[in-house]
Parts: structure tokens; C-alpha cells; sequence
């Protein structure tokens, strides 16, 4: 019986810095199904100078650091979709059509877990609150068939805690702290929300692997010169909000994105 895992982000490297980790430890396993909806292909990201890209190749770049990257961690998605919705202006978009092209996918596969972005986006991108909310739509509409799949859907975060945390260290490092009021710029969810905690240490290398294969996005996605053990502790966990099916505290903190279904 196969079990599914769904994620659907809004660029080429969403993906790397959410749920490698998981992706990883579930890699050699032959029932295990990775399904990947890239909703653009990255093609406004910034072009750093020197970078042998234009805004014109940008997007065919990015794609290929993607599948770079799936290689690095060492589980190729066994399906990805590229929806080609504008870099950028996701939210520009009209939310029933960016509905029906993720709800399309979703529903020939009936993923047991789908994971997207939440209302924060983590970064505040607009992007990434767009795709989330497409998302959560599509799975509740399809959750509501009563039809197979569609078991838990998941939303990445960053807890209050960890965030706190990161912030001392940066400031000891005399690097710049992030303000979550400004868009792209990390930001917590308060640690009682946060309903999955996935310990990845023990597959961290091939995470970082796969974010080193995103070179074009390196400067944006790291702190320069970029430091790799920092890095390396920083993909050591995955979190995530329980977003459906609805849960009554207290509950058990979930392990593993598969965990009791």
C-alpha cells in the first residue's frame, strides 16, 4: 500500500528549505510516493552580479537547480508539476484558477498527507500565502469527497521559540535580525500551535546537499560567506501546524508526517 506525501510551494527552493528532511528519511522506503507542485519557476528571483543568468533563462536555471537538488538529497520527486504561474504576482492570479491547477494534481493522486504554506508564509511572501491558500482550498474541497486520500494537511512553520533563539544568535554574530513585520523576513508561530516536529539530524547532510544545489538563490537563501555548520543545525528539525483534520488540546506531538494515519 503506498503512502503519499504532496507538497505543493511557490518556487524552486521552497521546497529544499521545508521538507528535505522528510523527504530524506522516507527515501529508500518502496511504498513511500513524493509528489511536488512547483505553483512558478522562479523566474523574478534576484540575479546576483556575476551569475551567468538572465531574467529571460533565470526560470529554466531555476528548474534545473531543483531537480539538482532532489538528486543531492537522493529522492527525486516521483511526480513534479511546474504550473507556470507568474514569479512574483501569484497573488494576482485568480484564486479559483490557482484552485483548480493544484486541486487538478491533488486529485489524480490522492496524497494521504498534502503540506503547503501557512496564512503566515513564513517569510511573509505573498507568493507563499497565495499558493497556501490555494492549496488549503483544493484539499478541503477534496478532503469533503470522502474519497480516498487526504488524511492530514500540513502547514511549515517556524516556532515562537526557535525563532527567538535564531534571533540571539544572529545578533551575537552581529548579523542583521529578522523583523517579522516586513515581507521576506523569517517570522514564528507561538510553539503551542506547532503539531509536528520531525528530527532530521540523522539526513541533514543530504538536506544541505540540496540546498547547495540552489546556487543561483545562494545569496538570498544564506547568510555570506555562507556557514556551513550553522547551516547544517538549522535543517536538523522540521515543524509544522496540524491544519486539518481539526485537533483538541492537549495533544500528541506528531513525529513524522505519516505518524498514526
Amino acid at each position: 500500500m503506498t503512502r503519499t506525501f504532496a507538497l505543493v510551494v511557490a518556487h524552486p527552493d521552497d521546497d529544499a528549505l521545508t521538507w528535505a528532511g522528510t523527504v530524506a528519511k522516507h527515501a529508500d522506503e518502496a511504498d513511500f510516493r513524493f509528489v511536488l507542485v512547483q505553483a512558478t519557476d522562479g523566474e523574478a528571483g534576484d540575479i546576483r552580479e556575476g551569475f551567468p543568468a538572465t531574467r529571460e533563462t533565470l526560470g529554466a536555471i531555476r528548474r534545473d537547480e531543483c531537480a539538482a537538488a532532489w538528486r543531492a538529497v537522493g529522492r527525486p520527486p516521483d511526480r513534479l508539476e511546474w504550473l507556470g504561474l507568474p514569479d512574483g504576482r501569484v497573488a494576482e492570479v485568480p484564486l479559483t484558477g490557482a484552485v483548480e491547477r493544484i486541486g487538478a494534481v491533488l486529485e489524480t493522486e490522492a496524497p494521504d498527507v498534502v503540506a503547503t504554506f501557512g496564512p503566515d508564509g513564513i517569510t511573509g511572501h505573498p507568493d507563499h500565502i497565495a499558493v497556501g491558500l490555494a492549496t488549503d482550498i483544493a484539499f478541503a474541497q477534496l478532503a469533503a469527497a470522502e474519497g480516498p486520500g487526504f488524511r492530514r494537511l500540513l502547514h511549515h512553520v517556524l516556532p515562537q521559540s526557535v525563532f527567538e533563539r535564531w534571533q540571539r544568535k544572529r545578533q551575537a554574530s552581529n548579523l542583521p535580525v529578522f523583523d517579522p513585520t516586513r515581507v521576506y523576513h523569517w517570522r514564528g508561530v507561538p510553539d503551542c500551535e506547532v503539531g509536528l516536529v520531525v528530527n532530521c539530524r540523522g539526513v541533514r547532510d543530504r538536506v544541505l546537499a540540496g540546498i547547495l544545489e540552489h546556487r543561483s538563490q545562494l545569496h538570498v537563501i544564506a547568510d555570506q560567506p555562507i556557514d556551513v555548520l550553522h547551516m547544517q543545525r538549522t535543517v536538523g528539525r522540521e515543524w509544522a501546524v496540524v491544519a486539518w483534520p481539526p485537533t483538541e488540546p492537549p495533544c500528541r506531538l506528531l513525529t513524522d508526517v505519516f505518524d498514526g494515519l
